[in-house]
């Protein structure tokens, strides 16, 4: 199927979500330190899961969108929002934006791009 470049730079910010994704579940599985202003290591298992299971999500969202799935963009909206109050939940639980402020301005941008006319059509979604 023919591929629009917009939706090949989506599929590639999915797959730099699922990586930042994956480190943050390293980080909460205590394997790489949080660089804020200690230098600890944390152990969360919820949270490691979490950031897994959206890793693995994300990976899934970019493969939907490499191969322009006509649910990659509803899929991709409903995700995108579910990665913003995650990132939400760790800055009020004690996160710093240091941690998650890479992860929230792709998350927006990501969200703002695929509401656009030109995406919705690539799609075939009115």
């Amino acid at each position: 199927m023919d591929r629009p470049v917009g939706v090949t730079i989506l599929a590639f910010l999915a797959v730099l979500l699922a990586f930042l994704n994956a480190i943050a579940m390293l980080r909460f599985l205590g394997f790489l330190p949080f660089l804020g202003v200690l230098d600890v290591r944390i152990f969360n298992f919820w949270y490691a899961l979490m950031y897994g299971l959206l890793a693995y999500v994300w990976t899934w969202v970019a493969q939907m969108l490499w191969q322009v799935d006509r649910q990659a963009w509803l899929f991709l909206a409903v995700i995108t929002v579910f990665n913003l109050c995650l990132a939400f939940v760790v800055l009020v639980t004690g996160g710093s934006w240091y941690d998650i402020n890479v992860t929230v301005i792709v998350n927006t941008l990501i969200l703002i791009y695929i509401m656009l006319p030109g995406v919705r059509d690539a799609f075939g979604t009115d």
